[in-house]
């Protein structure tokens, strides 16, 4: 599997594009114009949102005119370029699925022990370490992350229904 460059920019410029259209809609619900004591608290949000548009918009048509030339060669034209291809779209999945599986790990257990666990899987299954090493790390890192952040900074973190049982709140 391989997806061009070209499609990538046009798949960006589109959602940048939604990013835009929602913030002008979501300004509208606050006033856009101007009221007898000035703006309007969406005055400058909606600016902003077709600012957005506009960019998202330049963007699409740069995409589509830069890549028209690929089909009929001539001065200034680009050939399509691949964005990924399959090997380099399985790396960034196998990067990406931890993270995703640690976040809801860490809302369901606490974000200690998805903090833990995502530690342990990296060193463990993606680099290579052994696994005395890895769980040592991953201890390690939990320790530092509490005494930081309960301790030090006094900023609960959350914790889960594993520390709760242990009477760590």
């Amino acid at each position: 599997m391989e997806i061009s460059r070209k499609t990538m920019e046009a798949a960006t410029a589109v959602v940048t594009g939604g990013v835009g259209a929602l913030i002008c809609y979501g300004s509208t619900e606050n006033g856009i114009g101007w009221g007898a004591g000035g703006p309007e608290p969406g005055y400058f949000p909606f600016g902003i949102g077709c600012l957005i548009l506009l960019g998202s918009l330049a963007t699409l048509v740069q995409t589509f005119w830069k890549y028209a030339g690929a089909r009929h060669p001539g001065p200034g034209a680009v050939a399509e370029e691949p964005f990924i291809d399959g090997t380099r779209l399985r790396l960034l999945v196998a990067f990406a699925l931890p993270i995703m599986a640690m976040t809801a790990i860490s809302v369901w257990l606490g974000l200690y022990i998805g903090m833990g666990l995502y530690i342990f899987y990296t060193m463990r299954v993606s680099a290579g370490f052994r696994t005395l090493s890895s769980l040592a790390t991953a201890l390690l890192v939990i320790a530092i992350n509490f005494v930081v952040f309960e301790k030090l900074f006094m900023v609960p973190l959350l914790k889960g229904p594993i520390l709760e049982y242990f009477g760590i709140y």
